[in-house]
């Protein structure tokens, strides 16, 4: 597995197979904090079959992700520290995909069926405008919470941890002059994983042709696994090509959606990001503190 992350609350978790670090700089006194996150091991064997992995490796991501907001706001905000173990990060995730597939599942469908004509419409062309919708209601989203200053500053964090990424990958000394040349897209970055969801899911759902409403909605539901397999292995494949001419086109979309998903950073930033990845990939150089 690539070395990869995201932005947190004033921060960047890192990813190394199964070293998670994630670092914040404190807002009281400026200090950069160094935490580790312990991986979960659930769905360790699951997480390694093709096609299985994406939906599990994207349940990882989500809840290792909530666990790493929720540690960072603690940091950041000095907070009481809670336990916040399996069980919570289960419901929580669970929370966030129900309103995910209500907002950009099932809205989409209903929006499409209530249109004129495209209820009875070939399967294609039902799809077709349905999955428009859904990118619309996406594209929508992203720019609504850009106009949020916690978000951008999230977005800015976003940008370093990628730069951080691209100077380890070409080999670069771990320090901010090497790092903050690089761009702030980055083809393996999860907003393009999303993308490329986005797109399977269209010519996955044409093939169930256009039934009842009922029978499309759960359809979509029962499918989802599927969408999120396929999308996976794209996104794998292409991570691993991306000098690859005839892959370049394929990479685009999910590229240009990073042109809303990050921000050129500061140094400062750059420097909380390269301080995540320097844990994960041994270069130990600021005091550590270990957690859960």
């Amino acid at each position: 597995m690539p070395v990869g992350g995201q932005a947190v609350i004033e921060g960047v978790l890192m990813r190394n197979e199964d070293d998670i670090s994630v670092a914040v700089r404190r807002v009281s006194d400026g200090e950069i904090v160094v935490r580790n996150l312990e991986p979960r091991k659930k769905f360790k064997g699951l997480s390694e079959i093709p096609f299985v992995r994406g939906l599990f490796n994207l349940y990882d991501m989500l809840s290792t992700g909530i666990r790493a907001l929720n540690l960072s706001a603690e940091i950041a905000l000095e907070e009481e520290e809670e336990d916040f173990g399996a069980r919570e990060a289960i419901l929580t995730t669970g929370l966030a995909l129900l309103i995910s597939i209500g907002f950009f599942v099932i809205l989409p469908v209903w929006a499409t069926n209530n249109l004129w004509g495209l209820s009875e419409a070939n399967a294609f062309l039902f799809n077709l405008v349905e999955g428009l919708i859904r990118i619309g209601l996406f594209l929508l989203y992203l720019v609504v919470i850009t106009f949020f200053e916690d978000i951008k500053r999230v977005f800015e964090y976003h940008g370093a941890e990628h730069k951080s990424v691209y100077a380890y990958e070409d080999g670069k000394e771990l320090a901010v002059d090497e790092a903050k040349g690089y761009s702030t897209l980055h083809p393996r970055c999860g907003t393009a994983f999303l993308m490329i969801v986005l797109i399977v899911a269209i010519l996955t759902f044409s093939l169930v042709g256009n039934p009842s409403l009922l029978i499309k909605i759960a359809s979509r539901i029962l499918l989802l696994p599927v969408v999120a397999g396929v999308s996976y292995e794209i996104l794998r494949f292409s991570g691993r090509h991306t000098d690859n001419p005839f892959l370049r086109p394929f990479l685009m979309p999910g590229l240009m959606l990073q042109k809303i998903t990050t921000r050129e950073p500061s140094e400062d930033q750059i420097e909380v990001a390269l301080a995540a990845l320097k844990q994960v990939v041994g270069e130990d150089s600021l005091d550590r503190q270990p957690s859960d």
